[in-house]
């Protein structure tokens, strides 16, 4: 069963993608998770333990944790999973909810009870108690909502820039839109967003490209790379090996619609 929905309140909607909820998919076994430049609250309610291979590093938490943005990929174990359910936080959307500035998670999963002592032990047990997919996800609403550290007021200035980052604009020439000097947004929107300007743009350029890849099409890699803002094919294979861990045509995503998923060879 898979339920994905949007939040139910309005305030969240522009700090949150969608609340979901996974269970019971049948095991394949490993794949490899690759960066889209947002954050993620993730719950394992199977097992009290989140484990991700970055590199040779293995990572381990307990059952409830915030994953930072990342820049490269990261494999996981589908099998240890098969219960989960999170929030997907649009770019710079978690920071109304964690003390601690997105920058320092980035990369890395951190336990939600080392950000919300000592609610956040809690977390998972309550989660677990509510009887329905559905009242799990609203449970997990109200868990954000009573853990708003500043005001839930859009930040035009911040939402420009993603929205400017994403479209393929210079990041000088977003900074100049915004009356700031480049050092400035830069650190500005690491604390916010987890990511430099300039490798969040690398990042959304990378997903643009996924999403002309389609699925049993053959690709003409030097035509994608002009239209997704590559200096040539050789960038383009540069940054996907950077982003994914493998080539261009290696990529085969679980479905069309988890582009971000690559189930791996046992």
């Amino acid at each position: 069963m898979d339920v994905v929905t949007p939040p139910a309140s309005p305030a969240l909607a522009p700090f949150v993608e969608a609340l979901w909820y996974v269970e019971k998919r049948v095991p394949h076994g490993r794949e490899r998770v690759l960066p889209s430049g947002g954050m993620q609250l993730l719950v394992n309610l199977g097992e009290d333990e989140l484990r991700s291979t970055h590199g040779a590093t293995v990572r381990r938490t307990r059952g409830a944790a915030l994953q930072g943005a990342n820049a490269e990929p990261v494999v996981i174990d589908t099998a240890h999973r098969e219960t989960i359910m999170g929030v997907a936080f649009r770019p710079g959307g978690a920071y109304p909810f964690f003390p601690a500035p997105a920058s320092a998670t980035r990369g890395d999963l951190v336990e939600v009870d080392a950000l919300w002592e000592p609610d956040g032990a809690l977390l998972r047990e309550r989660l677990l108690e509510a009887a329905t997919p559905a009242e799990k996800l609203r449970e997990l609403e109200v868990v954000l909502l009573a853990h708003v550290i500043c005001p839930l007021a859009p930040d035009r200035a911040r939402a420009f820039a993603v929205a400017a980052l994403d479209y393929g604009m210079a990041v000088d020439a977003v900074a100049d839109r915004l009356g700031m000097t480049p050092k400035r947004l830069a650190r500005r929107f690491a604390g916010e967003v987890g990511l430099t300007p300039k490798l969040f743009a690398r990042v959304r350029r990378f997903q643009r490209l996924l999403l002309a890849v389609a699925d049993g099409v053959a690709v003409d890699w030097a035509r994608l790379a002009a239209e997704c803002g590559y200096y040539d094919q050789a960038h383009l294979i540069h940054d996907f090996r950077a982003f994914s861990g493998m080539t261009p045509g290696a990529y085969q995503a679980r479905s069309a619609w988890e582009r971000n998923h690559v189930p791996l060879p046992d």
